[in-house]
């Protein structure tokens, strides 16, 4: 009895490993003290634990006529076991849950399932899950319960930001996260709130909230051991936000140390772990090491793309890059928060492939999404689009307006490496209305970032010829350089992979850019210009 005692102790204040061990030290529990286990053990970072515990409570519970409490039980191993990645399993079990609640008076145990049934409905139909989340409020103000109505406020918000009314989403999440760090709500949720809080701020771009909840929330995440559910996530999105900043070392040791830590615990958290990893080496030029980690974070769950489709364009394979980042588009079947990354990446893509009519086409898409929500992140992301497009068409004058605008934009989130990144377009663009002492502070500014980040294929991107001439496109310039040396149009498609029409494209642009007709005044130029 001491022992049962002083687990229970331990438990009332949250000191988890010592709730755990004790509770594991007892010879018998009842449905209660197993819960109670399978919280602990879930704290403590023991997967396996707990879904045993919980399943042991949801018996018990049974055995002594106990629906209600049965029922949670067994939505808690649908829960585990989501986070697990074992679907089939977990959808048993929250039927379960639900059917033992059917003949059941209502009370606040009819709420919890609703958490799943709502994240299924974000995706299927915003205002049925805004419907739901009311209801969830309902419950928890009817019967006392402060984690249904935190749970029902954070997914109201999350449901009317996906409708464009940002700014009301925004102000529900932090309310709700408010009120998760206040120790007033079932700690488990804490954590589940915090986590669609970040989803919300990636979807948006919105980097300066995702820090400072980070922070608070690694605050309240302190006292718990380092390799456990929350605490690991937290890690996750601490690796993305020095990731942003510029602090690539530090970031991907951070992403590594946690995706070992959460892989038996949280396989989603894991692959976005890996995802970031990837994200790094990719711009560090450490290809065999980003395919590698791209590849972990599909096996664990999570879409590789756009990195994977953007590591094929570096490696130099734009045909590969075009039809992976068209496929994935294809059949994405998320938000259109979530797809803009995949968007900025098709424009990136779609002009090496020379491919200008596809990006203007996919940049309005973004353009028109940050429109819609506002975020400086997102309005960043929409601006370089626009911008590169412009730039592409040889309209200097237009693509300035929306590069500074970005670049403006990335600056004020302190995103060096975007930063830098457009400024070499900004550099291009001065180049092309023959400001060349501005293209030169451009492009030496850029140099100096990548050469500080370790971004090695952008630093060869430049040292090996500087800025381009004209405008023209990294892709546009091989191809002068190669018919510049007699080659035919099938001789540069066989060189550089790619087909004799979009070497034609890529023609029809550079001549428009160089102001001429004809390959042998395209030679002239280059021959003038030293680039043969």
């Amino acid at each position: 009895m001491d022992a049962l005692r002083r687990a229970h102790a331990a438990f009332a204040a949250r000191d988890w490993p010592t709730a755990y061990a004790q509770f594991r030290s007892c010879e018998q529990l009842d449905a209660d003290g197993y819960d109670a286990l399978g919280e602990a053990a879930h704290w403590v970072g023991r997967p396996e634990d707990a879904i045993d515990a919980y399943t042991a409570a949801y018996g018990r519970h049974l055995d002594v006529g106990e629906q209600r409490k049965a029922a949670l039980s067994g939505f808690m191993l649908a829960i585990h076991l989501r986070l697990r990645g074992e679907r089939a399993q977990s959808d048993g079990w929250l039927a379960r849950a639900q059917r033992l609640l059917e003949g059941a008076d209502e009370g606040p145990e009819h709420g919890y399932p609703l958490y799943l049934e709502i994240a299924r409905l974000m995706g299927e139909d915003l205002a049925a899950a805004t419907g739901e989340a009311r209801r969830m409020q309902d419950l928890g103000r009817r019967y006392g319960d402060d984690t249904l109505v935190a749970l029902g406020v954070y997914f109201e918000g999350r449901a009317l930001i996906k409708q464009t009314r940002v700014k009301e989403g925004l102000a529900l999440l932090d309310e709700a996260m408010l009120a998760a760090l206040s120790d007033a709500l079932k700690p488990m949720w804490t954590g589940a709130i915090y986590c669609g809080l970040l989803d919300a701020c990636h979807e948006l771009v919105d980097v300066r909230r995702a820090q400072q909840w980070t922070e608070a929330t690694r605050r309240w995440c302190s006292p718990l051991p380092v390799a456990s559910l929350y605490p690991g996530i937290c890690r996750v999105h601490q690796a993305e936000i020095l990731d942003l900043h510029g602090a690539w070392e530090q970031a991907e040791t951070e992403a590594l140390e946690a995706c070992r830590d959460m892989e038996p615990i949280d396989v989603f958290a894991a692959a976005d772990g890996y995802y970031a990893v990837a994200e790094i080496r990719r711009r560090r030029g450490e290809t065999a090491g980003a395919e590698e980690a791209y590849l972990r974070a599909h096996e664990l769950g999570r879409d590789p793309q756009p990195g994977l489709a953007l590591l094929r364009l570096a490696q130099g394979r734009v045909r590969a890059a075009a039809s992976a980042i068209g496929a994935a588009i294809a059949a994405f079947s998320g938000s259109r928060l979530e797809r803009v990354p995949m968007l900025a990446a098709q424009v990136e893509i779609a002009l090496a492939a020379g491919d200008i009519d596809l990006a203007d086409a996919v940049a309005n898409q973004a353009c028109a999404t940050a429109d819609a929500f506002g975020s400086v992140g997102l309005r960043a992301v929409g601006h370089r689009c626009r911008g590169a497009v412009a730039l592409a068409r040889g309209d200097a004058a237009g693509a300035l307006t929306d590069l500074r605008a970005a670049f403006s934009l990335w600056h004020e989130l302190d995103a060096p490496y975007e930063v830098a990144r457009l400024q070499v377009l900004l550099a291009q663009a001065y180049r092309l209305l023959n400001d060349e002492d501005a293209a030169v502070r451009e492009y030496a500014l850029a140099r100096s970032c990548f050469a500080r980040l370790g971004a090695l294929p952008d630093l060869r991107a430049l040292e090996g010829g500087g800025v381009p001439p004209r405008g023209l496109t990294a892709r546009e310039l091989e191809v002068l350089k190669l018919i510049a040396t007699g080659q035919t149009n099938r001789d540069v498609a066989d060189a550089l992979y790619i087909s004799d029409k979009t070497v034609a494209r890529h023609l029809a642009n550079l001549y428009v850019k160089l102001g001429v007709s004809s390959r042998a005044a395209a030679t002239a130029f280059a021959y003038e210009h030293d680039l043969v």
